[in-house]
């Protein structure tokens, strides 16, 4: 399948049921992305805590949203690590589960010059034909990818086909698509920023809103697609303070909070993340109430 590069892509949470990846709940979210309007899926990233998924629950989560999409949406398996071997190897397993693209997050923790980051990323390309997404995130990996370095990854690996952009930085972002003359297609990384992303020239959102909302989050890149700009911005205040509400403590806290309110799946975390409590938990609460999602059950 080849990936559209456009709209709504969820940044898909792994529910868990006694410390242990639930199967059926993970099918159940990859229907309703299915029938809700979302773009692709995007399992193994950061809302997915791939940080604190086994090496072989990193592989079974792909390959059962692969098996569950049936082909009918596509999926871009986060395969990223701050081990370029670790990386290849991720990515290589990704497609031969029948992945249709990967997200890399930049090496964490090493702190790698830019040097270091093109020839990991040139690493990956190299050794894995698969098209493939940088994910831009400095405040999670402690380093940012520049746009020199970016336009020569585009320029330097036909696979690279797009990236996701969790800077903030609007100005980054206009230079990423001027200095590769538009053909690297702009993910926007932040949903506060969805909007003004595309204004840019951006394509649509890798997002974590629409683990609860995905046919609203869907809604707001098909105006602005169509040209219905006003419909567009409507969305996007009405989506603004609850994504605010989704990250008043530490993604994906709020979220797998959330969907447990909602009765999507039970809203179990790995440590080092816990669960949430007090006022951060009130205002959660009251955000999905404004917003007018309804309790199912508290699980």
């Amino acid at each position: 399948m080849n990936v559209a590069w456009r709209g709504s892509m969820v940044a898909l949470v792994t529910p868990f049921r006694e410390d242990r990846v639930d199967d059926a709940a993970l099918k159940r979210l990859v229907e309703w992305h299915v029938t809700s309007g979302t773009s692709a899926l995007v399992p193994c990233g950061t809302t997915g805590e791939s940080a604190t998924l086994s090496h072989e629950e990193h592989e079974r989560v792909i390959e059962l949203v692969v098996q569950a999409a049936r082909g009918r949406i596509p999926v871009i398996a986060g395969t990223g690590s701050n081990n370029t071997k670790e990386a290849i190897r991720l990515t290589r397993h990704a497609k031969e589960a029948g992945a249709d693209a990967a997200l890399l997050i930049s090496p964490y923790y090493n702190r790698p010059t830019q040097r270091g980051l093109y020839f990991h990323f040139k690493a990956i390309a190299d050794a894995v034909d698969l098209p493939l997404v940088p994910y831009n995130i400095a405040s999670r990996t402690a380093v940012n990818i520049e746009p020199e370095t970016v336009a020569k990854l585009a320029a330097d690996c036909r696979n690279i086909v797009a990236i996701k952009e969790s800077s903030g930085n609007l100005e980054q972002m206009s230079r990423i698509l001027q200095l590769t003359n538009r053909k690297l297609v702009l993910l926007s990384g932040d949903d506060a920023l969805t909007l003004p992303v595309l204004s840019i020239g951006g394509r649509g959102v890798i997002s974590v809103a629409a683990n609860i909302v995905p046919h609203d989050v869907a809604a707001l890149v098909h105006a602005f697609e169509q040209g219905r700009i006003y419909e567009a911005q409507s969305w996007h205040a009405k989506l603004l303070p609850l994504i605010k509400a989704l990250f008043i403590e530490t993604n994906p806290i709020p979220v797998k909070t959330a969907m447990g309110w909602l009765g999507l799946i039970e809203p179990q975390l790995r440590l080092p993340l816990c669960a949430m409590e007090g006022a951060n938990l009130e205002k959660l609460e009251a955000a999905l109430t404004a917003y007018g999602l309804q309790e199912v059950a508290h699980l």
